[in-house]
């Protein structure tokens, strides 16, 4: 969108198009946590053993993060560490992390979400590359033949937030909690936008050296997603939250539909996300068409993909639960 803060912003469509999907990969990354949690902390309670369960964790993980560097890098024509490689190893550090008590997976949070800018800068300033080693724990790194934009710990940071968030879903379920679920993502939205106004307003540290250059609306939303900064987990944590608090009121107005699309999409997100970016990605890599068209062919293109795509998450639904034992069941 901006290659630094003295660039010219896109047109504003365009801007905002590619601004909106910045709020995917946290998304996936703090419901993945939060999904572990509610699997793993019900399997203790249970008593299912210990490595069983730290098994199935490094299993799934190792799966996720392979995907990147096989099937999504052979699709882009070069290694890309991108956002299943944090997942996957996200949750690979989950199976120590989830002995520790909720208050200590909190101070390791909010301590990196503070602190992380600081430290990224020992490793990486731009415009310039880190090192690879420092690309794949804190900062950056892109070449024509390696790519890591998402380096693990600025987002295992929002992978814990979510399994602590899904310990609070059980506690509450348990009636150890008299807030619930909906009231903490209310709170927890409210708070964090109002924190991204106050550091995105003071234009100092916590937006990762990608300041404001004026008060436009873009420049304000333009915050640095890589590596994350103080502003960007502000921004889009906080309007993740208010978005789940709202589907959960649609969810209990309309209730669950089996074949509903959120339904049908979220129970197949996997499923959905490697189709599709390979759909896109081949033809844009080996075909030249990466650019193809403009705006109003991307949202064509994009609402035939879903409509498409639809019965196909609907097969391999059936398909993955007609074979609950098979290697689909990490996925």
């Amino acid at each position: 969108m901006y290659a630094n803060a003295a660039t010219t912003v896109l047109p504003a469509a365009e801007f905002f198009t590619r601004w909106i999907t910045h709020i995917c990969a946290p998304t996936f990354v703090f419901l993945m946590g939060t999904s572990l949690a509610l699997s793993v902390e019900r399997r203790v309670v249970k008593g299912v053993d210990a490595w069983e369960i730290d098994r199935s964790m490094l299993t799934r993980g190792a799966i996720i993060a392979l995907l990147d560097l096989t099937v999504i890098s052979l699709g882009s024509g070069h290694w890309n560490f991108g956002v299943l490689f944090a997942i996957g190893l996200s949750m690979i550090c989950m199976v120590p992390l989830r002995r520790l008590p909720t208050w200590a997976l909190l101070v390791v949070f909010v301590g990196w979400i503070v602190l992380g800018e600081m430290v990224t800068g020992w490793f990486w300033t731009p415009p310039g590359n880190s090192s690879v080693l420092a690309a794949l724990t804190v900062a950056n790194y892109g070449g024509d033949v390696l790519v890591i934009k998402y380096p693990v710990i600025p987002w295992l940071a929002i992978s814990i937030l979510g399994w602590v968030f899904g310990r609070h879903l059980i506690r509450f379920a348990a009636g150890q909690s008299k807030v619930s679920g909906r009231n903490v993502l209310w709170i927890c939205g409210v708070a964090s936008l109002i924190g991204f106004a106050v550091v995105r307003g003071i234009g100092g540290y916590g937006d990762m050296f990608l300041h404001c250059a004026d008060n436009s609306w873009e420049r304000w939303l333009h915050v640095s997603k890589y590596p994350p900064s103080l502003t960007y987990y502000l921004l889009e944590l906080g309007i993740l939250f208010l978005c789940l608090a709202l589907l959960r009121v649609l969810e209990l107005r309309i209730g669950v539909r089996e074949n509903g699309p959120f339904y049908v999409f979220g129970q197949t997100a996997m499923f959905f996300y490697l189709v599709h970016r390979l759909v896109f990605e081949v033809p844009a890599t080996y075909f030249g068409l990466r650019g193809f068209d403009g705006l109003a062919a991307t949202y064509i293109i994009s609402a035939v993909m879903l409509v498409l795509l639809y019965p196909a998450c609907r097969w391999y639904r059936a398909v993955k639960a007609a074979h609950p034992r098979s290697v689909l069941k990490y996925l």
